[in-house]
């Protein structure tokens, strides 16, 4: 892995992921970026590469850092010529930007957040898949459980949207390669790498997400993604006593 040359010649369909890892853990309680906080004694973004690779879908990953965490991140992750570690900006729009430019030759991009550490291969590979399909911006989804209210400046709430038509949306979201970098040369805002597609009027298709797929953001989410991780460390280990193979992870030929 090299933390500065431009990574290896991939196919014509090729899929690159791009895994801002710049954030920083407030409210994890941490002082550094939380994609390097371990879960189960592996940092975030290892956990998330090591999917990634998983997947079997994805022909080069590359994880953008804090220029401070570089040497880091180039020791922790997989030494692969797939695997690239770049600088990242200021915000995460910054990281990313900065990742797409590091990719000019990708065909579709996979935009995967570190801190969905536990994200299914399986569900990275149909993402991947949609996209190879015909799709030009796919994200996962869920149903949304909760009663979700609308309110004022004052905490009064103006309103209670119907949840039927509601999803909470995670990541990879994959895009055609040239519809995301027109959604970033276009310099809109946006809450997600979606938001930007949908303000340029392109359509975003929605496929079933994996409850797994959380995003470990506060303490709690930490207590459950340990709790995850140690549950699949421990059917790995039984599918490896009774001679079955581990799920493989190996970066797509």
């Amino acid at each position: 892995m090299n933390s500065s040359d431009s990574g290896p010649r991939v196919a014509a369909d090729n899929v690159v992921a791009l895994v801002p890892a710049a954030g920083r853990g407030v409210r994890l309680g941490e002082n550094t970026p939380k994609a390097f906080v371990a879960v189960g004694g592996t940092p975030m973004v290892r956990l998330a590469v090591d999917g990634l690779i998983a997947s079997g879908a994805v022909d080069r990953i590359i994880v953008v850092v804090p220029a401070e965490f570089v040497e880091t991140a180039v020791a922790l992750l997989p030494s692969a010529k797939a695997v690239q570690v770049v600088v990242g900006g200021a915000e995460r729009t910054d990281s990313v930007r900065a990742g797409i430019a590091a990719a000019p030759d990708a065909s579709y991009f996979l935009v995967h957040d570190a801190a969905r550490a536990l994200t299914p291969p399986e569900l990275i590979a149909r993402v991947a898949a949609e996209l190879r399909a015909g799709q030009s911006a796919v994200v996962p989804a869920l149903p949304v459980v909760d009663t979700i209210k609308s309110v004022d400046p004052r905490g009064a709430v103006t309103g209670t949207p119907d949840r039927a038509g509601l999803r909470a949306i995670q990541t990879p979201q994959g895009f055609a390669a040239e519809l995301l970098r027109a959604a970033y040369a276009a310099e809109i805002d946006a809450t997600d790498d979606a938001g930007l597609v949908e303000r340029l009027g392109a359509e975003v298709r929605t496929i079933a997400g994996e409850p797994s797929a959380f995003k470990i953001t506060t303490p709690l989410d930490l207590l459950l993604a340990e709790a995850v991780l140690a549950k699949r460390r421990a059917q790995d280990n039984g599918r490896a006593g009774n001679g079955l193979r581990p799920d493989a992870t190996a970066v797509r030929s």
